[in-house]
């Protein structure tokens, strides 16, 4: 499914029944949350805190969730350790759905600031791809630039040139351990190690987040950067950029400024077609899927309620 009708399709009518057996269903991708996107069902997430290993992966193989974030913004940037949670996953698989592993998504220190910034820091998400997962959630994305310089830093050197995406940034030599994760051989994981949609064969999930005024001033522009498939509004952040630390709880009494905030972001994510991240719970997870909420934040009750709402069809 390409970048223009990823959020083309609707979100299906409630349905009170389960998914199918695990044994009936066959994965088609490598990244199960790109898997369910590319077929208009929204996805949900559970995290990991940076310095989790190989047991906390093998506990986490059969999480609920869809993909797992592994949180390295703020928790600890250590690629042994998460070598070793990739690993865990593996051993501990495969999903309900049959896929090898959840998908995984990092969160970095580096940042979405200055094209300089993502010039001296790229090798932070060589380093992090070369671990095995799925995708990067670059967090502060407030310059275009740096945004095509993050899409540019997981693309190998001889990826198809994309006009205003700087040459690919992955070498040779990085496919051995990640494609051992992935169950592939290293020719084949290099062929697979693209962005998605951009590559509509790539299994590279890359997000942003939309999460200070400076990033919310330039909503249209990074979110419209070729290769991104999901942006969030970051409201913890952003409340503190707008300087309303207190303004950011449930939506119903959001301030007001944090209501125009999120409003743009979602906005953005509509008019180039990608999908939105947002907070769901079990009493308003079907509101925000009918708004255009694609990526759920807030536990198993509200994953389980959404799913059931648009009939996935893939086991969870």
């Amino acid at each position: 499914m390409t970048r223009r009708s990823l959020l083309s399709v609707p979100v299906l009518a409630p349905a009170l029944a389960a998914a199918p057996p695990a044994d009936a269903y066959k994965p088609k991708r490598i990244n199960k949350a790109i898997e369910l996107l590319a077929d208009g069902q929204p996805i949900y997430y559970t995290t990991a805190v940076g310095g989790a290993g190989y047991e906390e992966g093998k506990k986490m193989a059969q999480t609920w969730a869809d993909y797992i974030t592994y949180e390295m913004e703020h928790g600890a940037l250590d690629f042994s350790a998460l070598r070793a949670f990739m690993q865990g996953l593996v051993d501990g698989g495969p999903t309900k759905s049959g896929h090898r592993t959840p998908a995984v998504v990092a969160t970095l220190p580096v940042l979405g600031v200055s094209e300089a910034h993502l010039d001296a820091n790229f090798w932070v998400i060589n380093q992090t791809l070369c671990c095995g997962v799925h995708g990067i959630l670059l967090c502060h994305a407030r310059d275009p630039q740096a945004i095509r310089k993050f899409v540019a830093a997981c693309r190998y050197v001889n990826a198809k040139p994309v006009a205003g995406i700087p040459e690919g940034m992955l070498g040779n030599g990085s496919q051995g351990y990640p494609a051992k994760i992935w169950g592939l051989t290293p020719a084949e994981f290099m062929k697979k190690a693209d962005p998605w949609p951009l590559n509509p064969n790539g299994e590279f999930m890359l997000g942003l987040k939309v999460e200070d005024k400076h990033a919310l001033a330039n909503a249209d522009k990074v979110t419209a950067v070729p290769g991104i498939a999901f942006t969030e509004w970051g409201p913890g952040d952003m409340g503190l950029s707008l300087n309303l630390p207190d303004g950011h709880g449930a939506n119903d009494t959001l301030h007001p400024q944090m209501r125009d905030a999120r409003a743009t972001v979602l906005a953005a994510c509509k008019k180039n077609k990608i999908a939105f991240l947002n907070t769901v719970r079990p009493n308003d997870v079907e509101e925000m899927l009918k708004e255009g909420v694609m990526v759920g934040s807030g536990g198993q009750e509200a994953a389980d309620k959404g799913r059931k709402f648009t009939k996935r069809q893939m086991p969870w």
